[in-house]
């Protein structure tokens, strides 16, 4: 049987399986945790709307029904283009996978231009644990300013600093100055979460410039209402405990003291595409991405597929549309090539979709081609749009009964906080190390 390995469970992997549902092939699907991650509410895990598994349903559970497909659990260290060979590492044991073709779908990484030491002090936001982690140390920082008596101290505490002004940034800034403004009312004796102070800073001249002009005003208008300080044209120069240094648009030094920060700016894909770049010989853009043939496979080996955030081809965006297409082109390919003999290759074609991002309640920016909404329609689309997306059924039931307790009410239902949260980071880097 025709054996098709995957590397990654994320939408671009997924699809890609699902797609083979009824092919005769074997499928082995790898992946470094046993979770499926929707990734786009991922800041909402981070500021305690959703809990962890309402956007994370176990890999093995969502192919239960899917007879062909089998689970590995483990971090692939090595892709052996000319053996055909996979290698995984699941916890020092290490096992060896083979292939007839290949999908990596291994998503990106956060990318911090080069400057990868400000990640110890602004984390970012790719995974459940880097959501657990802000978590902690968002609400963290309400509880520290609360017992703190030095009002500078309390100051910096109550201070948030977002860097990115892309959706993720956006839809992150909204929501910590929903949660001081609103969700924190009453909570605290000593201090009023609602004179948080919320920065967000972006280098760019715009937010979420993808978006277009009306749209990206839009967001940038609904921000300020809500009390959060946007800076453009800021570029920061370094990141510490204490809190960020940044140049102005008059190229005037800015310090802003925060005690926490967030970086959502940026992205480098997966070391693997490096790795099989160079094996291949194929180029590869300064994030990493490789440079694919038009039908998504690498130059000279026909047989492995390379879809979503890891490739350079027209200027494809890096949302998760783009992931889902590409999975399953990727995997009608293949079925293709094993009941059509020979039939010549279709290059792949993305639909643009469109785009979405929250702002704060009630109020989001969409656009469809030429279509371009705001405000509460633009929110109720993307609450049908997410729903639409979520895997499973329980899952959707979970969120929308969080949904319905933060947005309608308010409260935050997922504010549970421990100290495993917020260093566990540093425990698995001394691991690495």
């Amino acid at each position: 049987m025709h054996r098709v390995v995957v590397i990654g469970a994320g939408f671009g992997g997924l699809f890609a399986v699902r797609a083979l549902r009824r092919a005769d092939v074997a499928v082995t699907v790898i992946d470094r945790t046993n979770h499926h991650l929707f990734q786009p509410l991922l800041y909402q895990v981070a500021t305690g709307i959703l809990s962890e598994g309402d956007i994370a349903p176990p890999i093995r559970d969502v192919l239960r029904h899917q007879r062909n497909a089998e689970v590995r659990i483990g971090e692939v260290t090595d892709i052996n283009l000319e053996a055909r060979t996979v290698t995984i590492d699941t916890l020092g044991e290490i096992s060896t996978v083979c292939y007839d073709s290949l999908i990596v779908a291994a998503g990106a990484a956060q990318s911090y231009f080069g400057h990868d030491e400000f990640s110890k002090y602004a984390p970012g936001m790719k995974s459940i644990d880097d959501a657990l982690e802000l978590r902690g140390r968002i609400f963290g920082a309400f509880e520290m300013a609360e017992r703190e008596n030095d009002p500078e101290l309390r100051r910096r505490w109550l201070t948030f600093v977002i860097v990115g002004g892309g959706p993720t940034g956006v839809e992150m800034a909204g929501q910590i100055a929903e949660l001081s403004k609103r969700s924190l009312h009453g909570n605290f004796r000593h201090i009023d979460p609602a004179s948080a102070r919320v920065v967000l800073l972006d280098a760019g001249p715009a937010l979420i410039p993808a978006f277009g002009k009306r749209l990206s005003g839009k967001a940038e208008s609904g921000l300020r209402e809500l009390g959060v300080e946007v800076l453009l044209h800021t570029v920061v120069t370094g990141v510490d405990a204490r809190g960020i240094d940044a140049k102005s648009p008059e190229h005037r030094e800015l310090r802003i003291e925060a005690q926490t920060k967030i970086w959502a700016a940026g992205v480098s894909a997966s070391a693997l595409g490096r790795m099989v770049a160079e094996q291949s010989g194929a180029e590869t853009d300064r994030s990493g991405r490789v440079q694919v043939r038009p039908d998504l496979t690498l130059p000279g080996h026909p047989e492995v597929f390379l879809i979503g955030d890891m490739v350079d081809l027209d200027n494809l965006p890096g949302v998760a549309e783009v992931a889902m297409q590409g999975g399953i082109f990727a995997a009608h390919t293949i079925r293709r090539r094993l009941t059509e003999p020979g039939s010549p290759e279709r290059p792949f074609h993305y639909r643009d979709l469109g785009n979405m991002a929250t702002i704060s309640r009630f109020q989001a920016v969409a656009s469809f081609g030429p279509f371009r909404v705001a405000g509460f329609l633009g929110w109720l689309m993307w609450l049908f749009v997410h729903l639409a997306f979520l895997t499973g059924f329980k899952n959707r039931v979970a969120t929308v009964f969080n949904w319905f307790i933060a947005f309608i009410g308010r409260g935050r239902p997922q504010r549970t906080i421990t100290a495993q949260q917020i260093f566990a980071r540093r425990a698995l880097e001394r691991r690495r190390e």
